[in-house]
């Protein structure tokens, strides 16, 4: 997948895109994440540079609630008297970018950290997180990542365990729900979609589902078969996630534009049904991977949703490993 040349990179799409064009810089082309790996330093350690320089922007949602965009995965930030709740911290490698967008939201000192689920670009600012004192919350699956050696083998990376301070010390099987700053904080696992310790955020009183990586605005997502993710059950918390949603009701994804709504969720749940289809028609003709891959059958969706990592290529590969 080359890089559109018409399509500047934003702020927002930083941390992404500049994987992207390292590899297209190097060889002319779009690189699966084995390839970058091998002709850059790998996908993780460029996610790592980039968030070390991308600039955070802040997008004010309802009531004391807020949106940082600009280090890995989205981060929402709830203020008040209890302190500031985050859901996911992003990169540890922009500590201080992330430091000086909290600052700005206030004086209120860090109290809580929920992780969405275990992948780095949302916990690996964990360690400094609980240093500055902030309570670890998730689902159990993602302290049992975060506390043994993990290797994801579309990223050709072994991850290390976190010290102790960066794991969860306070975990849940299904649902649980917090009372902080007056509102009414709401989690919930998904059945195994991107990873097996996903989980939503919902914020009652002000309207807000943050949905972690189960939701990628724009994009194609990633599908972490290693640690349990499915195309099936992406499908699924798309589903649970329209669901729980209303007209009104703002969504914040995982990855891409973190101001979403219940439209453009639903566009990208048709897209996923819509290409496990087209895949599993070419399987069930007999197809192979790589002919299914020449195929092209995300060809429809490729100008808006092929310009990120997860090129058209790769995501055909994580649907037809899924079906």
């Amino acid at each position: 997948m080359p890089f559109s040349r018409e399509r500047s990179v934003s702020r927002r799409s930083f941390c992404l895109c500049c994987v992207g064009a390292a590899a297209y810089t190097a060889t002319g082309g779009w690189l699966t994440p084995r390839e970058a790996f091998a002709e850059a330093r790998g996908l993780v350690s460029l996610f790592k540079d980039g968030a070390a320089v991308s600039q955070i922007t802040t997008h004010k949602l309802r009531d004391n609630i807020t949106v940082l965009e600009g280090s890995g995965g989205n981060i929402a930030v709830l203020t008040g008297p209890d302190g500031k709740v985050l859901i996911d911290g992003g990169i540890g490698a922009s500590r201080p970018q992330l430091t000086k967008a909290l600052t700005n939201l206030g004086a209120d000192p860090i109290t809580h950290l929920v992780n969405t689920h275990w992948h780095f670009d949302h916990t690996s600012s964990n360690e400094w997180l609980h240093a500055a004192g902030a309570k670890i919350i998730a689902q159990e699956n993602t302290r049992k990542y975060l506390s043994e050696v993990q290797r994801v083998d579309d990223w050709d990376y072994n991850f290390l365990p976190l010290s102790p301070g960066g794991v969860p010390s306070e975990v849940f099987a299904a649902e649980h729900s917090l009372k902080l700053n007056s509102a009414t904080i709401g989690l919930k696992r998904y059945t195994p979609a991107h990873t097996d310790s996903d989980i939503s955020v919902t914020f009652g009183e002000a309207n807000i589902l943050h949905t972690g990586d189960t939701y990628w605005n724009g994009i194609y997502p990633f599908i972490d078969y290693s640690t349990g993710g499915s195309i099936d059950g992406m499908i699924a918390a798309s589903d649970a996630n329209l669901a729980a949603t209303t007209d009104e009701t703002i969504i914040v994804p995982g990855h891409g534009h973190p101001v979403s709504n219940k439209a453009e969720l639903k566009e990208f749940r048709d897209m996923l049904v819509a290409i496990r289809e087209s895949v599993v028609k070419l399987k069930q003709q007999g197809r192979s991977r790589d002919e299914i891959v020449a195929a092209k059958p995300t060809a429809a969706f490729d100008a808006k949703r092929g310009n990120f990592p997860i090129d058209p290529a790769f995501f055909t590969r994580l649907v037809y490993e899924g079906v």
